[in-house]
This record gives C-alpha cells, sequence and structure tokens, in this order.
C-alpha cells in the first residue's frame, strides 16, 4: 500500500469522525435532579440483591449451596440448618434453610449468576445501586438486611427504561 493511499485512508478516517461528532452537538442536554428525580434505569440493570420470601412471608431459601457454588467471586456464604418444626412453624418453605446467608458487595461482580441458578426463585437482583461505603465491612450484608431490602427495593421509584 502506497504512502498516498494511507494518507486518503487516514483522511477518510478522521472526516468520518469528526462528522459523527459535529451530528450529535445540537443535540439537548439532559439533567437528572437526583434524588428528588427518579433515575432511569435500564430492564436489565444489576443492582444489589434481596432475598425473596413466599406469599405466607416464608423464606425461599432452602440453603442448596447453588448460588455460592456458582459465584465467580466466591461472595457469597452460606451456612444451612434443619427446621424440625411442623410446616406452620417454619422460618422456611422447606425443612431446611439458611441460618446464614452472606453477600460480600467488595467482590461481587453483580453478573446475576447466582439469581439464575437458584431453583427457588429465592435471590434476586434489585434495583438499588446506592451501595457505597467507607469500610470493608459496610459492603458486607447479612440475611436480615437482604431479607429487609426486598420491601425496600418494592418502595423505590425508579423509571425502567425499555
Amino acid at each position: 500500500m502506497s504512502i498516498l493511499s494511507e494518507v486518503v485512508d487516514t483522511v477518510r478516517t478522521l472526516a468520518g469522525g469528526l462528522a459523527h461528532t459535529i451530528a450529535r452537538i445540537p443535540q439537548p442536554k439532559t439533567t437528572i435532579s437526583y434524588p428528588e428525580d427518579p433515575v432511569p434505569l435500564s430492564a436489565r440493570f444489576r443492582g444489589e440483591h434481596f432475598l425473596d420470601t413466599d406469599e405466607t412471608g416464608r423464606e425461599r431459601c432452602v440453603a442448596c449451596f447453588l448460588c455460592s457454588a456458582i459465584c465467580p467471586a466466591e461472595a457469597i456464604y452460606i451456612e444451612g440448618a434443619d427446621d424440625p418444626r411442623a410446616y406452620p412453624d417454619r422460618v422456611g418453605v422447606d425443612a431446611r434453610f439458611a441460618s446464614v446467608y452472606r453477600i460480600d458487595y467488595g467482590r461481587c461482580i453483580l453478573c446475576g449468576f447466582c439469581v439464575e441458578a437458584c431453583p427457588k426463585d429465592a435471590i434476586k437482583h434489585g434495583h438499588d445501586f446506592e451501595m457505597a461505603s467507607y469500610t470493608r465491612e459496610g459492603l458486607i450484608r447479612e440475611k436480615d438486611a437482604l431479607l429487609a431490602n426486598r420491601d425496600r427495593q418494592r418502595g423505590l421509584h425508579i423509571t425502567i427504561r425499555t
């Protein structure tokens, strides 16, 4: 390839990029007054997790460890326990439940594998993106916080873009 053809190709590429940039200059700027106005999020946005319950308020997690096993960042820690009580008195939907359920958001990459692996739909992604903390301990969410996050997710005013 000759020098002249390389120069022509380079000028053509630069002109195309410049034309693309100039075409977007007249578009109006959008400003979101966060937190007063809701933040538009993609429908596929994956935020902080929450542990779901069934219609009667029982925990869905049966401590099968699939979410912990599939997590590429090893951010989920679970301890299972057996609940020998009768069904109306149980914590969960099964005789087995997670006595400890912990997610370390310092390690979590929000990939969604845990949500896909759960056979009981116990863990789900919410739309909460305010997970900042000044300490490492503040990024670790225990079971109680993940269960409470379910109700908080329903109270968030977030616009989902489709």
